[in-house]
């Protein structure tokens, strides 16, 4: 039988609630709550299964330069760009599902008030895995599909934990459908996970190096005296961060790679001039800015800059902010592919006297 997936299950939406954690159909929707964010998240991969090998659950690995239990320090230049807030992935075996499932069917049917049309449509989703029941484009399950343990899971939708947005993190909720080894998930679940959301993962995930400017004069400069600025070769290494899920018949990865690009100096007043004038010191030679040698007071640095008034006893933030281009590979991708770069910023307090000179 063929129904629309929204006039099919809507009408008990409020009112079953699945205790996996990870399904509970929400008003006004047809479908389930996607998993909570201890899992499909997680910095490792945990699973479980009978003597079938089959896995009852799916976890994102995260492995190199990855912050742990949440986001990294990166932030992306782009601000229209952002990870998927929630996706579609591998979730249970057949067996695995019908255990929890038809479990939790059974409870919501007989909690007290969960007649009329609750019931009704807890009654449809019990047809729904067990009767063949189905919808337009939503085909149902013999028997939660016991028959083809092994060949496939039931994958369902995962929450990012750190989208800060309700109901973007909450928008993956169509109800757990199964997918055959091998094979892609169904074209409308536009949301299933693929490799280039696993490199948006990782990159949400990557940790950079702090960016610590080194100054010449180092705390204390002078007014309009040039003060130098570089930073360490060490701030120049490569740095990747991977995202893998590997379950039975299911295995994709992306690693995003950070390089850095470029630096920014904020004076932190208007009355100061960056050197160059734009504040960006472009890498040249493999380093940012070049070091101060004695002797040098009287030139100009290719990166730095010069103050125009005291700080009057106090400070001036500072602000260096560290471009990194960033791209990715992963499964199916045969060379890199370019993300929006990220930016790590640093604040550091720089103490302006007046003087016209100073011996270095």
């Amino acid at each position: 039988m063929n129904r629309s997936r929204r006039t099919g299950l809507s009408a008990g939406a409020a009112a079953l609630t699945l205790a996996l954690g990870a399904f509970a159909l929400a008003e006004p929707a047809y479908a389930a709550e996607p998993t909570g964010n201890d899992a499909g998240a997680s910095s490792d991969q945990q699973g479980g299964g009978d003597e079938t090998g089959i896995y009852a659950a799916a976890r994102i690995q995260y492995s190199g330069a990855v912050a742990k239990g949440g986001s990294g320090n990166v932030a992306s230049s782009d601000v229209n760009w952002t990870p998927p807030p929630c996706w579609y992935a591998p979730y249970l075996g057949a067996k695995d599902f019908k255990k929890k499932m038809s479990k939790d069917i059974d409870t919501s049917k007989n909690t007290p008030g969960m007649g009329g049309t609750a019931g009704s449509a807890i009654g449809e989703m019990e047809r729904h895995y067990e009767d063949d029941y189905g919808w337009t484009d939503t085909p149902g399950y013999k028997d939660y599909n016991v028959e083809k343990d092994g060949e496939g899971m039931f994958w369902a939708g995962v929450e990012n934990p750190d989208e800060p947005d309700y109901l973007k993190r909450k928008s993956c909720t169509d109800l757990p459908f199964w997918v055959e080894n091998g094979e892609a998930p169904p074209p409308q679940y536009e949301e299933a996970i693929t490799p280039e959301m696993l490199a948006a993962l990782a990159y949400q995930h990557m940790e950079l190096p702090d960016t610590e400017v080194t100054l010449a004069p180092e705390a204390i400069t002078k007014v309009n005296l040039p003060t130098w600025a570089w930073l360490d070769d060490a701030a120049f290494d490569e740095v990747q961060a991977t995202a893998a899920i590997n379950v039975p018949g299911f295995n994709i990865e992306a690693t995003t790679t950070a390089t850095p690009k470029s630096l920014t100096l904020d004076p932190g007043t208007e009355d100061a001039t960056t050197i160059p004038a734009n504040g960006e010191c472009p890498i040249v030679d493999g380093r940012i800015g070049e070091p101060y040698a004695k002797g040098r007071a009287d030139e100009t640095p290719s990166c730095g800059i010069v103050y125009g008034r005291s700080s009057n006893g106090g400070t001036f933030p500072l602000k260096a902010s560290l471009t990194w281009e960033i791209s990715w590979t992963g499964t199916g991708q045969a060379g890199p592919v370019g993300l929006p770069d990220g930016t790590i910023e640093a604040v550091q307090d720089i103490t302006v006297q007046e003087a016209q000179a100073v011996n270095r």
